[in-house]
């Protein structure tokens, strides 16, 4: 299995760090958070990675150009390496959904892939989910029940995605009118997902739909969870629950701490 790791993001909640790097090159312990997290996934077996590139997209190139566990051709590909496959969005910052997209050549045909944000750290068994993904599933979600304002809704029975729920607006988002928000099971997302290959057809489709801007050479921006809550209506995507997740989002200045401690306790 292939995966995609997101990386192009300005990590403004970073700065001042960020003002002269990319989140993804944000040090934890002494290692970039891209590290971490591509040496977990590799540790899990999956040595084919798609990583997007847009703010100081140099600096993530030179970074992986002197790795020596990193490749560039899949003909260099052996034990203990990991192939890196670059989506320059360079022009055009595309939001989750757009980066899948204009990653397509390096998805396309894969069966199914990965994706993994990369300012999460976490105590994901990434073997064990992958063995939860469901065969009929267009995209299987990470989920758990800890402290959030933002959640993805599920139908209790199968764990089928329903919706979203905003409890600091009190909005919410349901994928039939027949469904009650409040009959459903309420989870926070992990931003760790598997995809089947299947959506980079769909979400062409859903762009055109929604006449969204199109670019040829740049691409089309849309936020991945808008495209889940089109598609859920019409195809099976299904949470999976991890129970004990240990999980930190390393997206602002006061996790740099816990995500410290964590590496510290996780991953020597």
């Amino acid at each position: 299995m292939k995966t995609m790791i997101f990386a192009a993001g300005l990590g403004t909640r970073l700065k001042p760090i960020t003002d002269t790097l990319p989140k993804a090159l944000v040090p934890v312990c002494g290692k970039p958070l891209l590290e971490h997290v591509a040496r977990k996934l590799l540790a899990s077996g999956i040595n084919e990675a798609v990583v997007n590139i847009h703010y100081f997209a140099d600096k993530i190139e030179e970074w992986a150009a002197a790795q020596p566990w990193i490749v560039s051709d899949r003909k260099e590909l052996s034990e203990g390496k990991m192939l890196f496959e670059l989506s320059d969005e360079r022009g055009l910052l595309l939001e989750t959904g757009g980066a899948v997209l204009h990653a397509r050549k390096y998805l396309e045909g894969c069966g199914r892939f990965l994706i993994h944000n990369v300012d999460i750290l976490s105590s994901c068994d990434i073997e064990w989910f992958a063995l939860q993904a469901r065969e009929e599933a267009l995209a299987s979600l990470l989920v758990s029940n800890r402290p959030t304002t933002r959640f993805l809704l599920f139908n209790p029975t199968d764990m089928r995605l329903t919706g979203w729920l905003n409890t600091d607006t009190g909005d919410y988002h349901v994928t039939s009118p027949e469904i009650d928000p409040k009959a459903c099971r309420a989870l926070a997302f992990s931003g760790i997902h598997i995809l089947s290959d299947k959506v980079l057809n769909l979400m062409q489709q859903y762009i055109e739909e929604k006449g969204l801007p199109m670019d040829e050479k740049q691409g089309t921006r849309f936020p991945i969870m808008s495209f889940y809550m089109w598609a859920a209506a019409r195809y099976p995507i299904y949470g999976v629950e991890a129970e004990n997740l240990e999980f930190i989002d390393v997206g602002k200045l006061d996790a740099l701490k816990p995500a410290e401690d964590f590496v510290q306790r996780n991953c020597k």
